[in-house]
């Protein structure tokens, strides 16, 4: 079942390639916007089990129209699936499509073999696949999420709708008013509600869609009271779209990064969340009113191809921020709710004492690497299902640099085995918890500490900027006894 596809085929109802650059054009008038903000189906496990089929289907409403935009079970995002630590997950997954497709748990520290978390299976168009996924009994609680790993489908299938939410239960009772999970998407449609895809350049830099959308809705209203607390679990599903978020006339408390609590609560002005990243934040209205969620632009680099102006449709560049939902707050003005104290102690911190072995893993990108026209890969190596390219030993801690050359930054994404990061080009700190994805800035590097303590097997790191995965930006580990 291992497959490799070189070029990504067109999603179900996705229109054929955009091969013009000009000016993106926003489309975001023409989608109906603030209703009231809706969560996903809800699907919680049952003694011990969490079982249900997830069917991957074009035909989809978004932002209020009837769509091409793939769902799974006829909705995007599709449900968000709740079960706890020690828990099984049990999804018969069919593919309805007119490509291959299979399922990624993004975040989940469980196996990548067999039937489990596995990126190198494919499940054919018309053909059904059984996964059984076992959470260890020490899992943490925390957000993640699910979607499509096929290479060289995966930025169409993100891109088209297919995403859903993963909830491990369990942690502090916080006291909320409200606990919902917010996945954030972009999208392109035209004026029959066709998804739009990119030509070569744009997938190149990578798409960026006209609509940004929380739940499958366009600026959505989140309804809440003065003096209380809503934990809302931000999850950027965009392909490519690094989330530059604040929200009016607030300070996001945030309690957690990529499903891991942090030690306390720590309150900002702004969250960065690259593609792929999550983070869990409480939000504590004092005053009655009407406050935007937005999101500014964020400047990802370029390819290093000059005269590539807007990149056309489906690679939507904003010059200003950008209305992502609104909070509507009724009631007296109040007192803000109270933070929590800490948090549940996080993993054991991997900066200090020795390392077991050292490696350098360099992003590359250009025109001299294998294969015609522009070629992205790691350390001048497209990817190879059949190769593996690196081999730590199970119970091993490793120190990882991780090194980008090129004129764009690159968000790092490694399976199974969460990682800290102990040091950046920037000089930025990050507490000491861990991680699965971490953006690394043109010219930069990051240096990581990831130990493989168990789950042997097979698995991959990527750049979390789909379009490069798909382009050949990804690479292997194998973790062996």
């Amino acid at each position: 079942m291992l497959a490799a596809a070189g070029t990504a085929g067109v999603a179900a109802g996705v229109t054929g390639w955009v091969t013009g650059i000009g000016t993106s054009t926003d489309r975001s008038e023409a989608a109906a916007s603030g209703d009231p903000l809706t969560d996903p189906e809800q699907v919680s496990s049952r003694d011990g089990v969490l079982a249900l089929t997830l069917t991957a289907a074009p035909g989809v409403s978004l932002a209020g129209r009837s769509t091409s935009a793939l769902g799974f079970n006829g909705s995007s995002p599709g449900p968000t699936l709740r079960l706890r630590p020690g828990e099984v997950l049990r999804v018969r997954l069919v593919n309805e499509l007119d490509q291959p497709t299979n399922l990624h748990t993004h975040g989940l520290h469980v196996s990548p073999e067999g039937n489990g978390d596995n990126p190198f299976l494919s499940i054919e168009p018309g053909q059904t696949f059984d996964y059984e996924i076992r959470l260890p009994e020490d899992h943490p609680p925390g957000t993640f999420w699910y979607h499509p790993h096929r290479h060289g489908y995966v930025a169409d299938q993100v891109f088209g709708g297919l995403a859903g939410a993963i909830v491990v239960r369990g942690g502090p009772d916080l006291g909320t008013a409200a606990d919902r999970p917010l996945l954030i998407s972009d999208i392109s449609l035209d004026g029959s509600g066709n998804v739009v895809s990119p030509g070569p350049p744009g997938r190149m830099m990578g798409r960026q869609g006209d609509l940004v959308l929380v739940n499958g809705q366009h600026r959505p209203v989140v309804s809440a009271r003065a003096g209380t607390s809503q934990r809302w679990r931000l999850i950027n599903t965009c392909t490519s779209r690094v989330l530059s978020l604040r929200l009016e006339g607030h300070r996001l408390a945030q309690l957690s990064s990529d499903g891991m609590f942090l030690p306390a609560p720590v309150e900002r002005d702004r969250l960065v969340l690259a593609p792929g990243g999550r983070a869990d934040v409480l939000v504590r209205p004092q005053d009655p009113g009407d406050y935007r969620l937005l999101t500014d632009p964020f400047d990802r680099g370029h390819p290093g191809m000059g005269g590539m102006g807007g990149m056309g449709p489906g690679t939507a560049t904003a010059t200003g921020p950008i209305t992502v939902a609104r909070l509507a707050v009724s009631g007296q003005s109040s007192a803000a709710a109270p933070l929590p104290g800490p948090l549940p102690t996080p993993p054991n911190s991997l900066r200090p004492g020795p390392v077991d072995n050292r490696r350098q893993i360099a992003f590359t990108m250009g025109m001299g690497m294998r294969g015609p026209g522009m070629n992205f890969g790691f350390d001048g190596r497209q990817f190879d299902p059949q190769r593996t390219d690196q081999r730590p030993a199970l119970g091993a801690t490793e120190e990882w640099l991780v090194t980008n050359s090129t004129p764009m930054d690159h968000p790092f994404h490694l399976h199974v085995w969460p990682f800290q990061v102990v040091e950046t080009s920037t000089g930025s700190t990050t507490p000491d918890t861990l991680r699965d994805v971490v953006l690394v800035p043109a010219g930069g590097w990051v240096r990581l500490r990831v130990r493989f303590a168990d789950f042997p097997g097979r698995s991959v790191y990527h750049c979390h900027i789909l379009d490069h995965e798909d382009l050949g930006m990804m690479a292997t580990v194998h973790v062996k006894p």
